[in-house]
């Protein structure tokens, strides 16, 4: 006869400490991206630079196309998949259910991310990670060449995608007046958007909390829910890789690993670097909008150069984790991680009463240097305040409310002794 042990959240002396510190490290490059979407319209993002911005403002948003931009979605969306293997072993260990557990997980979760992106702030991705999660399930006993193989296979649909458009609207642009009338199109949608922009500049800035709200639900509606289709295909592939990365234990052994991160971070960053350089360079002054062989480059740049300069950036961590010296001085970021939920719900939290009418109303009139100024303001108090916290309590608020609602009861959240 055997017994199974109660299914319960994971324990302090089973987290793998290096995921924790991804984890924080990981928050820090979320808000350095969505400093712009907090600051300024969501579509604006599909549209030029400011040409007429300072040169340290422009410097600033090529930096976050170079550094920032789909490297640290990416992470955490690595880190969410390492986290089915991690959590399936466990139940599977106890003798537990591990599907219905995870899929009540995930709805929880689908939960948090409603009320965040229709009451919080517009630029929501929990709501996509609980969506694209479900589908997670279905590869959680697949083999690590078959994870692989999906993983690029899904990195590079967008990119195909994207190819076969462009080359259909190269192609209407050859007849003289299909190019007039593609042209009118696409101006048309992109005039639409800079309506949207304006409007944008109006409500959030000035607008009641109703208001706001009301605005909000619109940005998610017309622009959140074509998130979807741009991000999707990545972010399962990065699920994906994550559950490579659980199922070949890498952060389990990095000592044992250490060959492996090495030559990973050779050439993630030899790629990584030369293809977001390219991405970041060319598409300052391009609309998004528009189709084009030019902007077709930089999507390469950034299909193939994101993911790698993301697994270099995992590589470092890994690496310098290694080091006695290294490793004490990235502990600093483990809290920060281990409360990633609760940081980032209370990232949106800061930044929209910071930006919007029922705060401080500062929208659109933070550049983008002053943008990465506060990035590092706001990061580095959650640090303490991180540390101050998981001294004193097993989880963050969010997490404890979303394990105490995934297991059916509460649980203990204060630390004994």
């Amino acid at each position: 006869m055997t017994t199974s042990t109660p299914v319960a959240p994971v324990q302090q002396s089973e987290r793998v400490q290096i995921v924790d510190i991804l984890r924080g490290f990981a928050l820090f490059g979320i808000l350095f991206v969505n400093m712009t979407i907090f600051s300024r319209p969501f579509q604006s993002m599909l549209l030029p630079a400011d040409p007429t911005a300072p040169w340290y403002d422009r410097a600033g948003e090529w930096l976050i196309h170079f550094l920032g931009e789909s490297k640290f979605y990416s992470l955490f969306s690595l880190l969410f998949g390492l986290g089915l293997t991690l959590l399936m072993d466990r139940i599977e260990a106890r003798g537990g259910k591990f599907v219905p557990l995870y899929m009540r997980r995930l709805l929880i979760l689908l939960g948090i991310g409603l009320v965040h992106a229709f009451l919080i702030w517009v630029g929501d991705i929990l709501i996509l990670y609980a969506v694209i999660g479900f589908l997670l399930i279905l590869f959680r006993k697949a083999k690590p060449r078959m994870l692989l193989t999906w993983a690029i296979v899904l990195m590079l649909l967008p990119f195909l995608f994207n190819a076969g458009a462009t080359a259909l609207v190269e192609l209407g642009r050859s007849v003289p007046e299909g190019a007039a009338q593609i042209d009118q199109v696409f101006t048309e949608v992109e005039s639409g958007y800079r309506v949207d922009v304006e409007r944008a500049y109006h409500v959030y800035p000035t607008g009641t909390f109703a208001e706001i709200t009301r605005r909000r639900a619109y940005d998610y509606t017309s622009m959140g829910i074509a998130a979807f289709l741009v991000m999707g295909f990545n972010v399962l592939a990065m699920f994906l890789l994550g559950v490579w990365f659980g199922k070949k234990q890498l952060f389990q052994n990095l000592d044992a690993n250490r060959p492996f991160f090495r030559r990973l971070l050779t050439w993630g960053l030899i790629i990584g670097l030369a293809g977001n350089a390219l991405y970041a360079t060319l598409i300052m002054p391009l609309s998004r909008v528009q189709p084009s062989w030019t902007s077709l480059l930089a999507t390469a740049g950034l299909a193939v150069g994101a993911p790698l300069l993301m697994l270099a950036y995992v590589s470092a961590f890994c690496l310098l984790a290694l080091s006695p010296a290294w490793g004490k001085r990235l502990q600093v970021l483990a809290p920060v991680g281990q409360m990633a939920l609760t940081n980032y719900l209370t990232q949106s939290l800061v930044c929209t009463l910071i930006f919007y009418g029922y705060g401080l109303g500062l929208f659109g009139q933070m550049g983008m240097a002053a943008g990465i100024g506060l990035t590092i303001v706001i990061y580095l108090l959650q640090i303490p305040i991180s540390h101050w916290w998981m001294k004193r309590f097993k989880y963050g608020p969010a997490e404890w409310l979303w394990r105490s609602l995934t297991y059916l009861k509460p649980q203990p959240m204060k630390r004994q002794g």
